[in-house]
């Protein structure tokens, strides 16, 4: 049973999804202009990775896993009914996941080794916590999640592992990307559907989508399946052979959503076109094989792509669903999706050249940072401020569609 909520500390503090959207918003602002003068040579850092590898490891490990904790304990509450983590203990996680990103850094007098303890603290404390919300909650069913953070934990040991004692995380990279987008497999899967299914209904389709099936089931064996060859191999031509069966089950997957008639609701739109990147993703990866594109295309596509277009989608649709908001996207937020778009079209052209001598890596820099600027400049003070309206707490998984997005 829930206890009586009586919280009564800031409202940045009151959800786990408000600190960690926050934080991840700022932290994309941020971190991608920063890359982008270090790739120029106008600034560096002290980082115990190599320049290229420290860009990568904050988008997975510093963004992705901020959004990813920020998700879990909102949802989490939602699958045990009981209250969620607030207050002190997510004010203290917040400032472990800050000291993981200026260790990373090189911002601490410290030396590797204990960069990369100080930086493995957050996950294992994700996972700690929402394992004993689970565990009291008796929600046996939903341990299953804790599956893939506690491999995204393991992929960044990896990253740490690999950086110290090969000097570049070649495998590290590709499983902290492959873990991010199994959790979209299997999230997106699940909530996309649904989402597409309630529009449906107020708009009085009659056709809706197909629910979740066995053939969901193949789709994601052979997705995980090619994803791990391509952390573990990504030229063998098994790699290859899985990534081409995978991509046109998941471009099936899709069809079946009923994708093609949800134009006319741009926050539905956003998630089906930041999953469409999956099966583009995996497209690309026989490519590479062929020399017809470099693997860094298919980095882009799945981590600017996939990664960052349906994370800033799940934060915009669960910051209005959790703050009182209509769940309508509006023009900002509209254009700031379709910036992420365009950053990844233009980061996967560069590799192929762009006319005039544009700079492909520049414009998608540009594009990605002013995304989530607008991002920041409109969630940003729902994250901050109070629930709408001062709405009475509610049982968590009771408040309609809103929180349906927590709830699978």
């Amino acid at each position: 049973m829930k206890t009586r909520d009586t919280y009564e500390g800031p409202a940045l503090f009151s959800c786990g999804f408000r600190p960690f959207f926050l934080a991840a918003g700022g932290f994309a602002v941020f971190v991608i202009p920063l890359w982008w003068l270090i790739w120029h040579g106008d600034l560096s850092v002290d980082s115990p990775f190599a320049p290229t590898d420290w860009h990568i490891h904050e988008m997975i490990f510093g963004y992705g896993s901020a959004v990813v904790a920020g998700f879990l304990f909102t949802a989490v509450p939602n699958w045990t009914g009981r209250m969620p983590t607030r207050g002190g203990p997510l004010a203290i996680l917040l400032a472990i996941w800050i000291l993981g990103r200026f260790a990373v850094a090189g911002l601490l007098p410290i030396g590797a080794p204990l960069v990369a303890a100080l930086d493995q603290l957050f996950l294992l404390a994700v996972v700690a916590m929402i394992a004993r919300e689970i565990v009291a909650g008796k929600n046996w069913r939903n341990l299953k999640v804790l599956v893939p953070v506690s491999l995204l934990w393991c992929a960044n040991l990896l990253f740490h592992i690999e950086a110290m004692t090969a000097g570049i995380a070649d495998m590290g990279r590709r499983s902290g990307i492959a873990l991010l987008i199994i959790l979209i497999m299997l999230i997106g899967g699940r909530i996309i559907p649904s989402f597409t299914r309630n529009w449906l209904a107020q708009q009085g389709s009659l056709r809706m989508p197909v629910a979740f099936n066995q053939f969901d089931g193949i789709c994601i064996l052979f997705g995980v399946a090619a994803l791990l060859l391509w952390s573990m191999a990504p030229f063998h031509p098994a790699t290859a052979l899985a990534s081409g069966v995978a991509a046109p089950l998941h471009l099936m997957r899709m069809l079946r959503w009923r994708s093609f008639v949800t134009w006319r609701s741009p926050l539905l739109l956003m998630l089906h076109i930041a999953y469409l990147a999956v099966p583009l993703g995996f497209a690309t990866i026989p490519t590479a094989l062929l020399d017809f594109a470099a693997p860094i295309v298919t980095a882009h596509v799945f981590g600017i792509g996939a990664i960052g277009g349906m994370t800033m989608a799940v934060m915009i649709r669960a910051t209005m669903g959790h703050t009182g908001r209509p769940l309508i996207a509006g023009h900002a937020l509209t254009v700031a999706f379709a910036m992420v778009c365009g950053a990844t079209i233009i980061r996967v052209a560069h590799q192929y050249g762009l006319p005039w001598d544009i700079d492909g890596i520049g414009l998608s820099a540009i594009l990605w940072t002013s995304a989530f600027a607008i991002f920041l400049c409109r969630i940003g003070p729902w994250l901050a401020r109070p629930k709408a309206g001062r709405k009475p707490a509610s049982r968590p998984g009771k408040s309609g569609n809103a929180n349906l997005i927590l709830q699978k």
